[in-house]
Parts: C-alpha cells; structure tokens; sequence
C-alpha cells in the first residue's frame, strides 16, 4: 500500500512540475519572441528564425528560474491535496505531514539531479547555437569573439582592415601565442600575418612582444619577414571585453565543466568563475529540495486557517526576496565581499536554517 501511495504523491508532483514548466515555458516564449523579433526587424528574416531562436534559448532561462518554479509547483499540488481531501487520507494511511513532505523535497533533489546529467547538456548547447546564430547577424562587435578548445578567436573591422586574431589561451591580461592576420576588406586577400609569444590587452593598444611580421602583399615567403622584439596594434577589444564574454559560462554544462575543468582553465576562464558555476550546479538540487520544504511550511501552515490567501502572498513575496538575496550573494562575493564559493551557498544555508524551524512546525500540524 505505501508503494502505492509513494508512487501517487511522486507521480503527481511531477505532473504538476511538468505543468509548471509549460506556463513559464509559454509565458518566456510570449516575451522573448518580440525581443528577438526587435533584433531581427531591420534584417531580411521571417519569423521562423526569431521563433527558433527563442526556442533555443527559453530552456536555459528555465533552467535559472527552476528552484522558483519548483517553489511555486510545490505549493500548487499541496494546496490541491488538500482541497479534494487527499491530504486527509494520506493522514488515515499514516502519512504525516514531514513524510509527506520528505517524499516531495526528495523527489525535487532527484529531479534536480536528473536535470544537471540530462537537461543541462542540451540547454547548454542550446544556448550555445543561440549565442553563435546571433552572432552571425549582431551588428555589436562583441559577438565576433568565439571561445572554444582551440583558443579565442576574434574578427574586426579596422582602419577598412578585416582583421582576425586567435590565441591559443588568456593568462591575467595577456594573450599567449598570438597569431594575427590583416586582410583587405573589399578582396579578402591576406596582407600580413603577425605571430607573436605574449600581448598584454589591458587597453585597446596591444603591447606585442617577441613579434615575427610576414608581408603576404606579393606572395613573400618567410625568409622576408621581419622579427621585432616589441610591436603596437590598435583594436577595439582589451581584456575587459574578454573579461565579460568568460563570464558567460552558460554554453559549458555540468558534465563538461567537471570533465574538462582543466581545459577551460587553459583556455582562459579563472578558476573562481568556474568555481562559482561548479557550486552553482553542485546547489541546484539542494536548493531545490529546500524550497520544496519552504513551499511546505507555507501552505501547510495555511492549512484549517481562513487567510490562504494572506499566506500565498507571503510566501510570494519570500520567494521573490530569495530571488534577489540569491543574486546579491553572488554580487557580494563577485567583488570579493566574501569569498565567491561561500556567497553561493549562502541563500541555500539561509533557507536551511529557516526550514530546520519551520519543519518542527509542520511535525505538529
């Protein structure tokens, strides 16, 4: 019988997850699609390019929202357990309230789990396409950088110049073993070709150093070249512009930033942003099953009482302060206030402490 039971509650619970998504899913599509329908509305494009694109990047905003959907999703099925009487039976069958509530908050964790070896490498990839389909029409320069194994590739416009540069990897302000090539705008032809060991980028004007520069402009070979031991380029990126583009860690998932930590590393990305995003996914399911536990202590206090409503909109409001403690948390240790591991479990030991009281409560109840 409580097989039968366990698998009505998990089964139910998850259906009312699964209905959760499907609001925010089509209420984020709603919103998203006349964004991209803005971006797109000078280009020569359809709607079934904006609509794709919003598809793409819908389930990573999902994936962000989820310990607050789940929070929202949790008060949904026990106040409905609770107005067709199951609530009781449960009770008559010797289901108590923290038994209750266990079996949900352990169904979030593993649902939690499920999404970070399952959902999130697909997300990820999702934004990524995303994020390079933009690209291809983003009249903003900054998405003319691309970051992948081989390195950071880059493309500009300067001086009527077409310029790409790739580097095998960013260290602090520097890029290492760079390789630069100007081409002419209007032919496409190769001009020069600049190899260099280090470039320190912290402004626009490049500092070069061990410098090798091949002038391609009549087929010269590589005896011609002319070795210099500093050289000066301008561009319109410098590391703060890099900076900001490895702060996007959404295109890595879970299994690739555990796998290949090392390798993002190499690439460029510090060691405290991947830390941060490591801990962020290492929380998701914890987070989750704890907001199971606060959807509970509101809903079940709420229970025999006239005001449900009064105690639905508290614990609105106490999910939208979570929201934004969570953010200033992870400010507070983006500026070294604390230390950026610790401001990412903050809210989830905030949240704990409060449910360890609450859940006393609802033992009672």
């Amino acid at each position: 019988m409580n097989k039968v039971i366990n698998k009505y509650l998990i089964f139910g619970f998850l259906k009312i997850i699964f209905n959760t998504v499907l609001i925010f899913v089509c209420l984020g599509i709603i919103l998203n699609l006349f964004e991209e329908i803005e971006f797109f509305k000078d280009l020569d494009q359809n709607i079934s390019l904006p609509f794709l694109l919003t598809i793409m990047f819908i389930p990573n905003l999902i994936l962000k929202l989820l310990p607050f959907i789940i929070f929202i999703a949790s008060m949904w099925y026990l106040i409905s357990i609770k107005s067709n009487g199951d609530l009781l039976s449960l009770k008559v069958f010797g289901f108590s309230n923290l038994k209750i509530i266990f079996i949900l908050s352990f169904t979030a964790f593993l649902f939690g789990v499920a999404v970070l070896l399952v959902v999130n490498p697909l997300t990820s990839s999702m934004i990524k396409y995303y994020e390079d389909t933009k690209a291809q029409y983003s009249k903003d320069i900054d998405h003319l950088i691309s970051i992948n194994k081989n390195g950071v590739w880059m493309k500009e416009i300067y001086e009527e110049k077409l310029r790409i540069a790739t580097a095998k990897k960013v260290e602090k302000k520097f890029l290492k073993d760079l390789t630069i090539y100007e081409l002419d705008k209007s032919t496409n032809k190769i001009l020069y070709r600049i190899e260099a060991k280090k470039a320190e980028i912290s402004t626009n004007t490049w500092q070069l150093e061990s410098v090798r520069k091949f002038n391609l402009k009549d087929n010269a070979n590589e005896e011609s070249s002319l070795y210099l031991e500093k050289y000066k380029i301008n561009s319109i990126y410098n590391i703060e512009k890099l900076n900001n583009l490895y702060r996007n860690l959404d295109t890595v998932s879970f299994l690739n930033l555990v796998t290949e930590y090392n390798s993002l590393n190499d690439q460029g990305y510090s060691k405290q942003l991947l830390n941060e995003k490591l801990n962020s996914f290492f929380s998701l399911p914890v987070f989750l099953f704890l907001m199971v536990v606060l959807a509970s202590i509101f809903t079940v206090s709420s229970i025999n009482k006239p005001q449900n409503l009064y105690y639905i909109f508290i614990s609105i409001i106490c999910c939208v302060v979570i929201y934004y403690f969570k953010d200033l948390s992870v400010a507070l240790g983006q500026t070294n206030r604390i230390p950026l591991t610790l401001a990412v479990w903050i809210p989830v030991i905030a949240i704990s402490l409060f449910c360890s009281i609450g859940i006393i409560q609802i033992n009672e109840k």
